[in-house]
């Protein structure tokens, strides 16, 4: 059982109008493995320097994430500031991106690790999630993120990889970006059209919506009086809605419906921190208890 994470393990330098943070454990596979492994065991791809910190790496093995393909290069480790305003809190400004050991990046797994039947792409470069993908024996589902710096810079390796992987997750404007087409739902029959089976758009605090082909259908965002860092919420999403799918070893329409609900509630605790502060202690039952505050939300009479 278990399932397999590529993607960044970074320091990030976050300000938001809460406050500064600085060295915090992020990247794409940190924030979905502390999802995930509230559904599974989550077995993290990535890269950090000899720069990083010893803490960072204790922690993530506490919290139950197996490190055994996490290298330790002769570098420096990815590190990411952004900002965000008052004004608008679903969008980070970037303020410096250094790549350090990302750059060179080749990914190392083990034999067991390669017949491992879930693997989630994290945001990465296509060239390295595809790298990945042809190391895997015969994966029975794969889900895969991308980012409009790919779309810019990567769109031919992008699409490559769209005809390999079974789910798409990315946000509204992502969708905008790969498809030209603002609406929602038309860009989502225009992506499932590109490969993935599923195609999951985020909307940020306007909630989710899910395409399967034979069935669609959206959910608001848990209403949070006050965020405190977005950082993260997209990939704490989809740990959570892909933890629930490699946990039930199903991906029909009702899975992916709890699945949404799951990935909807866990990026809203993680609003609610710097970080990981809010997602780091969350066990099932506290998760449970949201689900079902979220559900009542979402009742309609």
């Amino acid at each position: 059982m278990g399932l397999l994470v590529l993607g960044t393990v970074a320091l990030d330098n976050v300000q938001t109008p809460s406050g500064i943070k600085k060295n915090m454990l992020g990247g794409s596979a940190a924030h979905f493995a502390m999802s995930a492994r509230i559904f599974d065991e989550v077995n993290v791809v990535g890269v950090v320097g000899t720069d990083f910190p010893s803490v960072h790496l204790d922690f993530m093995k506490r919290k139950g994430a197996n490190l055994s393909a996490l290298t330790i290069a002769d570098g420096e480790t990815f590190r990411w500031t952004g900002e965000y305003c008052k004004e608008d809190l679903n969008t980070a400004l970037t303020r410096e991106t250094r790549l350090g050991v990302l750059a060179e990046y080749v990914p190392v797994i083990s034999e067991a690790q390669k017949k491992m039947a879930y693997v989630f792409l994290a945001n990465l470069a296509p060239s390295v999630q595809e790298k990945m993908l042809r190391m895997m024996s015969a994966p029975a589902f794969v889900g895969l993120d991308t980012m409009n710096l790919w779309i810019t810079t990567a769109l031919k390796d992008l699409r490559r990889i769209l005809k390999k992987v079974n789910l798409l997750v990315l946000n509204d404007a992502e969708a905008g970006m790969l498809t030209g087409e603002r609406n929602c739902v038309r860009a989502a029959r225009i992506l499932r059209g590109m490969g993935p089976r599923i195609v999951v758009i985020k909307k940020g605090e306007h909630g989710v919506y899910v395409y399967g082909g034979t069935y669609e259908f959206g959910y608001p965002a848990f209403p949070i009086e006050k965020v405190i860092d977005p950082t993260g919420a997209g990939d704490t999403f989809a740990g959570a809605l892909f933890g629930h799918i490699a946990r039930t070893r199903r991906s029909d329409e009702k899975t992916l419906r709890r699945a949404a609900v799951f990935g909807t509630v866990l990026a809203s605790f993680n609003v609610e921190g710097f970080g990981m502060a809010r997602t780091a202690p969350l066990t099932m039952r506290e998760v449970e208890k949201r689900v079902k505050e979220y559900q009542k939300f979402c009742e309609v009479v």
